[in-house]
């Protein structure tokens, strides 16, 4: 099942893919992760108002996650591309709320900065919660799997050993365009991960391609070391990293220009579409 949340003239709607349209659900959508496959369908089925399925009036998949978990520097490629080694325990920073996007709406490069990033990723959405998970269990706690893209302001990022602040732009991180039970994606750890950069003249470059296979830290261990130190919660957001590829990687490096557009795809998951725009300069 395709989970998602949609902007209505009434606010935020969960809604759920069926025939081809997008159905509402009555249940909030940490309710629909938690109660698994049976509790999803009734709620389906259940449903009865009905909209079209247009990607662009979609908000984040979970648009108010309780934790926004990143592990960073998980593909060795990724981590030897910016000059660093894999850690021994996965390397967790922390996003806010705020960072979230749509999956089809614009990317702002902020005025503060020429140093837009981006970084493909799949993103692990926590369905049950719980404490001290086993890695051996941990899959049991997923409700589902979405497209995450990390836009990252570099110069933020590196300027002090805490990467928070370049992390942390408001809405720098679309998520979506759905969240997909694991029913519809038998193997997370053998997905094609790819992004392309289209100019403003529409010429289109792959920047990044690669497989989750080659994560160093996997789904199950990143969510028990996790629990060790926070409970998760149904709707908690675990991003698991980037392989190589990045702007920051490349020499010269290579930032993300106004009027490009990022394609970010997990196989089997989505597309992420986000067009890049430059933040208004104050009035002087």
């Amino acid at each position: 099942m395709r989970i998602g949340t949609l902007q209505t003239d009434s606010g935020l709607r969960t809604v759920a893919v069926r025939d081809g349209r997008l159905v509402e659900l009555a249940a909030d959508l940490g309710q629909l992760l938690a109660g698994g496959r049976e509790a999803q369908q009734r709620a389906l089925d259940a449903g009865r108002a009905e909209h079209p399925l247009d990607e662009s009036r979609l908000a984040p998949a979970v648009p108010n996650p309780g934790k926004i978990l990143c592990v960073g520097r998980n593909y060795a490629d990724h981590a030897a591309e910016t000059g660093h080694a894999v850690s021994e325990k996965p390397e967790i920073f922390l996003r806010a709320r705020t960072s979230l996007l749509a999956p089809l709406a614009p990317v702002v490069r902020p005025r503060v900065s020429e140093q837009l990033d981006f970084e493909v990723e799949l993103a692990v959405v926590i369905g049950r919660g719980g404490r001290y998970i086993p890695a051996a269990q941990a899959l049991e706690h997923v409700g589902g799997y979405a497209v995450f893209n990390d836009f990252s302001i570099r110069d933020y990022q590196t300027r002090n050993s805490q990467w928070i602040p370049g992390k942390n732009f408001d809405g720098s991180g679309p998520l979506g365009p759905f969240v997909v039970t694991p029913d519809e994606i038998p193997d997370p750890f053998d997905l094609d991960l790819t992004l392309k950069v289209q100019t403003a003249g529409g010429d289109q470059e792959t920047m990044q391609s690669s497989n989750t296979r080659l994560m160093v830290h996997r789904i199950p261990d990143v969510i028990a070391f996790c629990s060790e130190w926070t409970t998760l919660e149904p709707g908690d957001v675990i991003a698991t990293g980037t392989p190589s590829g990045v702007g920051l990687g490349r020499k010269p490096p290579r930032w993300l220009q106004p009027g490009e557009t990022v394609f970010t795809t997990v196989e089997g998951v989505g597309t992420l579409k986000n067009q890049v725009l430059e933040e208004a300069r104050e009035a002087s």
